[in-house]
């Protein structure tokens, strides 16, 4: 896979206006909108995390739905068992938690490649969604379990205040912050030495390991890495959802999150973000005005995926080199 490289200083000035942009954000639209622009960030931090995997690593999984239901499940518990009301209490327990199913789940399954790999990634993630089904006097089944608004940094929702309101100002900027160290994190980790070794086990799996790479080592740390994430997202959206069923632990879930990564493209950083926010939005626009918005969704994924084979984002720098090159 050749990726579109862009330089680090330039990949800062074409990032600064946008990061500008969604902080003043709240202030230029409704606050459904920003609702919907929080869904797609933390979608995306989500998919940063799979494309650690893909992109990466080379390694194509269809279970990621397990590591997001399980922060989501694991918040809902502490709400149940454990009354804490803390949106801090709920990413320490969430990421915690996804990251030691994470760490359960790689060791069985980076010793496996290609199609052997995504299948046990499928089979693993479908035994925690038929538990939370069938467990329903614990998991709530597919009535679900309900979470009510935490705090922030120790602040409550007023009484009386507009939960809509508390969501697209308070929580949106909660969520910001904590995808842009996100991303800030994940630009270290693929740039680093780890990142780079990455790259070489994806390229050709022989020669990294002839140079002294550890392969299975790797694979396993970046599935840790890409699990916590995915994790981290799940945590991040059942209080904005307000509730979590099975439904996020299916199959098709991990399905929603290949698609991101694939139409944002998974040669480019950015292009897993541009393909969470995206989706997001093309989702809520078909579901808002037909009752077939799953095929109407699913024509226009197909169109953009053949007429964009590099993804929004990697066609996009590819063009934008292209002018560059001949102007």
């Amino acid at each position: 896979m050749s990726a579109v490289r862009v330089p680090p200083k330039r990949l800062l000035f074409y990032a600064l206006p946008i990061v500008l942009l969604l902080f003043v954000l709240p202030y230029l639209v409704s606050p459904y909108e920003v609702t919907q622009l929080s869904y797609g960030l933390i979608f995306a931090i989500a998919a940063l995390g799979f494309n650690l995997l893909l992109g990466y690593t080379g390694l194509l999984s269809f279970g990621h739905s397990a590591f997001f239901g399980v922060g989501a499940y694991a918040v809902a518990f502490m709400v149940k068992y454990l009354k804490l009301a803390s949106m801090e209490a709920f990413i320490v327990g969430g990421v915690l938690t996804s990251a030691a199913v994470a760490a359960l789940f790689g060791f069985l399954c980076v010793r496996y490649t290609r199609i052997f790999f995504s299948i046990l990634t499928l089979a693993l993630s479908q035994v925690l969604w038929s538990l939370a089904f069938k467990f329903f006097w614990v998991t709530g089944g597919t009535d679900g379990l309900r979470v009510p608004t935490p705090s922030l940094l120790g602040v409550q929702m007023a009484p009386g205040q507009d939960k809509m309101a508390f969501l697209a100002h308070r929580y949106y900027y909660y969520v910001l912050i904590i995808f842009l160290a996100g991303v800030g994190v994940m630009w270290v980790i693929v740039h680093s030495p780890f990142g780079k070794a990455l790259q070489a086990i994806r390229d050709n799996e022989t020669r990294a390991e002839f140079v002294g790479v550890q392969v299975w080592r790797y694979r396993w740390f970046a599935f840790l890495v890409s699990g916590v994430y995915t994790g981290l997202a799940g945590t991040l959206w059942v209080p904005l959802n307000g509730l979590t069923t099975p439904d996020i632990l299916v199959w098709t879930f991990s399905g929603k999150i290949v698609f991101f990564t694939v139409l944002g493209g998974f040669q480019t950083f950015a292009g897993p973000i541009v393909g969470a926010v995206l989706y997001n939005y093309l989702e809520t626009y078909a579901v808002g005005h037909t009752v077939y918005w799953q095929m109407v969704l699913g024509v226009v994924l197909v169109v953009l995926v053949l007429a964009l084979p590099a993804g929004i984002a990697g066609t996009a720098a590819r063009l934008f080199a292209r002018a560059r090159g001949s102007a």
